[in-house]
């Protein structure tokens, strides 16, 4: 009987053995590799989209820019790193142009208020992609919401609120998990669209680099210690301009895109063994054959089914219905966390997404290589996406590259982060800040910074989205005509054009204080650190060579104080509030665009490598950093002239939600075709769908179950919204869908979902469906 127990333990024990060895495999493959957790970490993400109608759009500067429909919606994407007793991180991402000073204050009295001093100005950052087909009119100094007619506050409150929830879902999913980094290069997604000014930096530096842009992914994947991989952030450098000047659908353009892939092709496949070639050709990798089966039906009976449900008359509808019909709840295992991968943005002064060169519009010549102009004006002059004249199909392409390229990175990422979690802060007065310099065969001389001036060459644009009249970059001269104009405004005078030479100053706006401040001067600066894994937060848009400078120097201080054996170093760009550009001397010199938008004269960049130099010491030291002054909080005095929803209207005898024009009776559409209905709408303004859908496409299943396939976070739908005039209270939706090559076959429907604004002020949902329509 004692040797049968025994044999009996034995098994037991041999059982329990190969569970643990099973269980231990399981959670190797499922990370891509076996380590040990040694943080908590967690994920969150928020829909962000803001105003679809009305609304300047941020980043162009054009006041025809308008926001008018939605190219695919925006988020807010966060993530929190903590040691189990110890510091704390958070990193959010913006589909936003920039991050404003505004916003960040807000929320952080908002964290204030839910959790203490848990989360504040010190460890907290929050960065943009630098979309500039988002609405404006967040920040809250005068020059960079002129063209939005001043503060939009619709604007900044789905900034706050969703930069706050998807904190929150962080907070709420913080677990026990590891986090590894990659990098690579990704050698197709930016070009230097200021070859010029990059050339005037010294020949003996730009040696030392293969290219005149950076071409490095850094990326971090987060693996949850139960779930496996729940999410992947990366930093790569080009700019947020695949979207063009005359673009009126919201869009994060190609970040923002590569963001929504990555997270599709995670969901629907749940490892990350999957290669990216999968992704389809359309851009579209989710397939709807993935949430349902196909219909088994010949064409004749789908065209009898389709011919059953005839567009009814629209009818009221609940806030929630929007939300409840959106596809992505399809995917979601209410006790896994979602996936959240975000692409973040780093030095991009100077890269473009344009990458096929820029080119004159109307003869098809390159343009000036010094100056960007045709014929020596540069309204002409255009960098060419690869989808060329398809602005659509460059973001998705510039996209793509950049999912491609995080895919790989997340599916051999290997190194683990390991050690200290750790965040240095200051905030500093730029327009008066001493700069100590090394003088040339020896000693030292001490400079300063300048209040913030814009010189001519701001005028002129970039390639990227050129400006108007006779403004051109590369001018270090300026004109009369154009200074008697500024003159009306403010006079700089002889200390401020000394300390800003060679910038001609076309707006001295740091300066100007009336209604209130024009610019900031007051700028933040952060450290955060994750083992040796270093976050350079910067307001601003550091060029390729500023970039690469303020790296090396901060990666000098922290190598050669002996904690780290090897560190990496990047960039965040445009973080926790914005200043405009920031060059080289060399470049500054040259006065292009970028640097004609070097705010607070010749030496900022070196001041910003004195004050992280100075911050990185403190950080390996253990000294506390003096908090510095205090930037204003200016929302009491903004001024807003953006016209209020009225009410909506529609003519006697119909109603909101109504087809206008439907798709054609007994039609058979094909993979590739565009399938496009008009509803009777009312402003988007009235209710911003958040976390719900203006547009939707929905498959029948069986007889009479309609499921949703693509909305508004799809690339394959646009949702366009019109007036016949500008102040009619009469408006219509256009949802267009192109059917992707991975589209099922079967029997579909266009649904629209809105929001009018009654006489009394009063908001009424609705909702609207076309004809069924089959395809095939």
């Amino acid at each position: 009987m004692m040797e049968f127990s025994a044999y009996l333990s034995f098994r037991s024990l041999r059982r329990t053995i190969w569970f643990w060895i099973f269980l231990l495999f399981l959670l190797g493959d499922c990370g891509g590799v076996l380590s040990d957790s040694n943080y908590l970490v967690g994920l969150g993400s928020y829909d962000i989209t803001g105003p679809a109608a009305d609304v300047n759009m941020m980043g162009y500067a054009n006041m025809g820019q308008i926001a008018s429909g939605v190219h695919f919606r925006l988020r807010a994407r966060a993530f929190i790193v903590a040691e189990p007793q110890g510091n704390r991180i958070v990193f959010v991402n913006l589909d936003a142009c920039m991050a404003s000073q505004l916003v960040t204050i807000k929320v952080l009295e908002r964290l204030k208020a839910r959790y203490g001093n848990l989360y504040t100005e010190k460890n907290v950052a929050i960065s943009g992609v630098h979309t500039h087909a988002g609405p404006g009119g967040y920040l809250q100094y005068i020059v960079y919401i002129v063209t939005s007619l001043g503060f939009v506050r619709q604007s900044f409150d789905v900034l706050v609120d969703g930069i706050e929830k998807s904190i929150m879902q962080a907070h709420e999913n913080l677990r026990p998990g590891s986090i590894f980094m990659n990098k690579g290069d990704l050698l197709d997604a930016g070009v230097n669209r200021s070859p010029s000014a990059y050339l005037n930096n010294p020949a003996a530096e730009r040696s030392r680099y293969k290219d005149n842009v950076d071409k490095e992914m850094t990326l971090l994947k987060f693996v949850d210690d139960q779930w496996g991989p729940v999410g992947s952030f990366n930093w790569f450098a080009t700019h947020g301009t695949s979207m063009s000047r005359t673009n009126s659908l919201i869009s994060g353009d190609n970040k923002g895109a590569a963001a929504r892939f990555m997270e599709d092709w995670f969901e629907q496949n749940g490892i990350e063994s999957t290669s990216a070639d999968e992704f389809g050709a359309d851009g579209i990798f989710r397939r709807v054959s993935s949430i349902i089966s196909s219909p088994r039906h010949n064409h004749h009976e789908l065209l009898e089914l389709a011919a059953s449900f005839q567009s009814p008359p629209g009818k009221p509808a609940t806030r929630i219905l929007s939300s409840a019909r959106r596809v992505r709840n399809a995917f979601r295992q209410a006790e896994k966390p979602a996936f959240v991968s975000a692409f973040c943005q780093s030095n991009c002064g100077d890269v473009s997404p344009n990458v096929l060169g820029a080119f004159c519009i109307d003869t098809g010549l390159p343009c000036d290589f010094n100056h960007s102009t045709c014929g020596g004006k540069n309204e002409n002059c255009y960098g060419q996406g690869p989808g060329h004249l398809d602005e659509f199909e460059s973001t998705h392409i510039i996209g793509e590259r950049q999912f491609k390229k995080a895919i790989d990175l997340f599916n051999t990422a290997s190194e683990q982060l390991e050690g200290k979690v750790d965040y240095h802060h200051t905030y500093l007065d730029f327009s008066q800040l001493e700069v100590t310099l090394p003088r040339q065969g020896g000693g030292s001389e001490v400079v300063k910074t300048c209040p913030a001036a814009m010189g001519f060459a701001f005028a002129a644009g970039t390639t990227d989205g050129p400006g108007a009249f006779d403004f051109t970059q590369g001018d270090d001269k300026g004109n009369p005509f154009w200074r008697l104009v500024r003159n009306v405004l403010k006079t700089p005078d002889k200390e401020q054009v000394d300390c800003q030479h060679p910038k001609p100053i076309l707006l001295d706006t740091g300066e100007m204080k009336q209604p209130y401040d024009w610019a900031p001067s007051i700028l933040p600066i952060q450290i955060l650190r994750v083992g040796q894994l270093v976050i350079l937060s910067v307001p601003g848009e550091f060029t390729t060579m500023a970039g690469r400078r303020l790296r090396d120097a901060v990666k000098t201080v922290l190598t050669s104080s002996g904690e780290f054996t090897d560190v990496h170093v990047v960039i965040a760009g445009l973080t926790n509030t914005y200043s405009q550009y920031v060059t080289t001397f060399e470049e500054y010199e040259v006065q292009r665009y970028e640097g004609a938008s070097t705010l607070f004269g010749p030496h900022t960049l070196s001041a910003y490598i004195q004050e992280f130099k100075k911050l990185a010491s403190a950080l390996i030291s253990g000294q506390a950093v003096k908090p510095g002054p205090q930037p204003p909080d200016l929302l009491s005095k903004q001024i807003s002239l953006l016209t209020p929803v009225v009410m909506d209207l529609t003519p006697s005898g119909v109603n909101f939600g109504d087809v206008k024009a439907d798709v054609p009776k007994n039609y058979t559409f094909k993979r590739g075709d565009t399938v496009s209905v008009v509803f009777w709408s009312a402003c988007p303004r009235n209710d911003l769908m958040t976390e719900g859908t203006f547009s939707l496409v929905e498959i029948l299943h069986g007889k009479d179950t309609w499921v949703p396939a693509y909305d508004d976070d799809d690339f394959c739908l646009l949702f366009k919204w019109s007036r016949p005039f500008k102040l009619s209270t009469r408006s219509f939706a256009t949802i267009e869908w192109r059917i992707p090559e991975s589209a099922s076959s079967g029997v579909y429907r266009i649904k629209h979902f809105g929001a009018a604004k009654g006489f009394i002020g009063s908001i009424h949902h609705f909702t609207g469906s076309s004809s069924a329509f089959v395809v095939a």
